[in-house]
């Protein structure tokens, strides 16, 4: 069994739903434990960890503020509702098999190698996604994200305290940012893009180009809550045909414009089976290559005004940081570079990429193309592919020219 695969399987338990997939929300008992696995396995290594001002997790081997600032990798532990195994995680169990492998071939760093696990990429919990990489870089004031509050009602300030994390810390890091001097993040393909090559084109890993630009938005409809039972159709005023409409708006104005966008996630209220609702929300998620098309989305929603909750712009990775590792990498069968590409998901690496961090993304194969479901695979020789060619990143980031 490779590094990688022990690793995975050390933690497949953790979280595991009943439905299929995990349930690994922020700060919940689940993403407690991974915090605990991440701790120990940086202790195995004797690496330092550290816990940065806005709750993430940085193993260190050396000292970054003697020495660097450092390279840094790793990826994010928690899950979305019925997620699957190796979205984040890989990213992180990736980085400790890799100074494994590092170790193994005698490489002594010539600056500091850091592992990093983000808390609350998905944003499952509070509504945010890449929660964690926004506070540390100061992209959202701390004072809106210590209010944010879970489907149970309670703040994510709450939360945080209870976890022993102090509030009046929390928020932008720049002791933490000053240590990064370059960060790569691997990651599941979240798409087919390299299962359908073929031939001397095939590959098992590709590097990031660009992150498309995507948002999350509420829209509120109001209604009139009365007995399901008494009331006539026609006396009614019931929000969920306006969500139908909703619904059917989005999909039309995506197809339209050439985006992706999708309602998900919805709220009702009093949400009785025998109760027309007073009020339903609904989240709409939207993204695609150009910022007009997203826009153009929610432009005309059935009269409805969406309240915009977050908004990442496009993230273009260091073309020439790139086409670097793309070459380092490589293709197993050609030896041409490995191929460069983009994606429409959301990553820790584009905040950090937008804060000015030197970033670079390495995406590992997944066979299926299925992400956010029990579905989404990577084989294991293409995670040991990954090891391998993330090993080869660092080792050139380390030991080469810093970017």
């Amino acid at each position: 069994m490779s590094c990688v695969t022990g690793l995975l399987k050390d933690v497949a338990d953790v979280g595991r739903a009943t439905a299929g997939g995990y349930a690994r929300f922020a700060w919940t008992t689940p993403d407690l434990e991974l915090r605990e696995w991440f701790a120990a396995e940086a202790a195995a290594r004797g690496l330092d960890v550290v816990v940065d001002r806005a709750g993430n997790q940085w193993a260190w081997w050396g000292d970054p503020d003697a020495d660097g600032p450092g390279v840094v990798t790793g990826s994010h532990l928690d899950s979305v509702p019925g997620g699957g195994a190796f979205d984040g995680p890989l990213g992180v169990a990736s980085a400790f098999c890799a100074i494994d492998a590092l170790r193994a071939h005698g490489v002594q760093p010539s600056r500091p190698l850091g592992i990093v696990s983000f808390s609350d990429e998905e944003g499952a919990r509070f509504g945010l996604a890449c929660l964690g990489s926004r506070a540390v870089t100061g992209t959202v004031a701390a004072g809106r994200l210590l209010g944010l509050r879970d489907d149970d009602g309670e703040t994510f300030g709450d939360v945080l305290a209870g976890a022993g994390v102090d509030l009046a810390r929390y928020g932008r890091d720049d002791e933490a940012l000053a240590r990064i001097g370059v960060f790569v993040e691997l990651h599941v393909e979240q798409g087919r893009y390299l299962a359908d090559l073929t031939g001397t084109d095939e590959a098992p890993v590709a590097v990031a180009s660009t992150i498309w630009p995507h948002g999350r938005w509420r829209v509120d409809l109001h209604g009139e809550a009365n007995h399901a039972g008494t009331t006539p159709l026609a006396h009614r005023h019931d929000p969920m045909l306006d969500l139908a409409g909703v619904v059917q708006d989005v999909r039309a104005a995506a197809t339209s414009a050439g985006a992706l966008a999708t309602v998900a996630k919805v709220a009702v209220e009093p949400n009785g089976v025998n109760a027309i609702p007073s009020r339903v929300r609904a989240w709409i998620d939207a993204r695609a290559p150009q910022e007009g098309a997203v826009r153009a989305v929610l432009a005309d929603l059935a009269g409805h005004t969406p309240v915009e909750e977050s908004w990442t712009p496009a993230t273009v990775f260091d073309p020439e940081l790139a086409a670097r590792l793309a070459a380092v990498v490589g293709r197993p069968r050609s030896g041409d570079p490995a191929p460069v590409v983009g994606t429409g998901a959301g990553h820790d690496a584009g905040i950090l990429a937008a804060a000015g961090v030197p970033t670079a993304m390495l995406f590992v194969r997944n066979p299926t193309g299925a992400s956010h479901t029990p579905a989404e695979h990577a084989e294991d020789a293409d995670c040991e592919a990954g090891v391998v060619a993330l090993t080869r990143v660092l080792a050139d980031l380390l030991l080469g020219e810093a970017p």
